[in-house]
């Protein structure tokens, strides 16, 4: 398989706390790899990282056969990697629509407005929004807001989409309905990266699985692989009833 991403031997300290270190994988082109870990694991610091906000102490990130590491967020958006908040942040005054716009234009192909309004569009419709396409970012439910956040990353035409605890706060019903539409990016040709504490869909969604704890690589493998670890059950699935979930998904 062809590499979009590679990691290598990421680390980053923050005062006393060593939040990542020599931390390396591979994100294969078109596949959806699960990165999974304990809290305060560093998973969040790995997505910083790779999108920019900040950079490595030392390590080296490559995507798409370009170094971007240190990149600040608006120049690694150009070169095609979109993230999706786990705490939403939506722009509350202005409309479902203009929020996707908003991601086309600072997306990797700096559309002007009319493409942006088109894309926007397209996108809303594809994440299940298309009936709120004018509603205020502010007016929408919790899932509703999730699915915007989405939907905001997607309108920038990323190669690779990064989704931070999408599933976070959502009921059962949501979940399901949410996971159909990560199924659908990815036949859509996005490759993805995402953090999620569901075991059960992790598990049926990923291709792949990386488990880090205390910032380290702990295991990797796919997602029956990682659910009969005898090193991430102690680390992270934790009891019999949270690996028997794990295995329900696991294809």
């Amino acid at each position: 398989m062809t590499a979009l991403l590679q990691a290598i031997n990421l680390s980053r300290r923050f005062g006393g706390v060593q939040a990542v270190s020599e931390l390396t994988f591979t994100v294969n082109q078109g596949e959806i790899l699960g990165l999974i870990g304990p809290n305060g694991a560093g998973k969040s610091t790995v997505f910083n990282l790779l999108n920019g906000v900040i950079a490595p102490d030392t390590g080296q990130i490559i995507f798409d056969g370009k170094d971007i590491t240190g990149l600040p967020p608006y120049t690694v958006a150009r070169h095609g990697i979109a993230r999706a908040h786990q705490i939403m942040q939506p722009l509350l005054g202005l409309s479902v629509l203009e929020n996707c716009m908003v991601g086309a234009c600072f997306g990797r192909e700096n559309m002007n407005l009319a493409d942006a309004r088109e894309a926007a569009r397209e996108v809303a419709q594809s994440v299940g929004l298309g009936d709120r396409i004018n509603a205020l970012a502010g007016s929408l439910t919790t899932a509703g807001k999730k699915r915007l956040e989405m939907a905001r990353a997607l309108s920038a035409h990323p190669k690779l989409l990064l989704l931070d605890e999408v599933l976070a706060g959502l009921n059962p019903t949501e979940i399901e309905h949410m996971i159909e539409t990560i199924r659908g990016i990815r036949k859509g040709g996005i490759t993805i990266l995402m953090i999620e504490h569901v075991m059960r869909a992790i598990m049926s969604l990923s291709d792949r699985i990386v488990v880090i704890n205390l910032g380290k690589r702990l295991a990797e493998g796919t997602p029956r692989e990682i659910a009969e670890n005898p090193e991430v059950i102690t680390a992270y699935l934790g009891d019999s009833k949270l690996l028997a979930t794990a295995e329900e998904g696991a294809p």
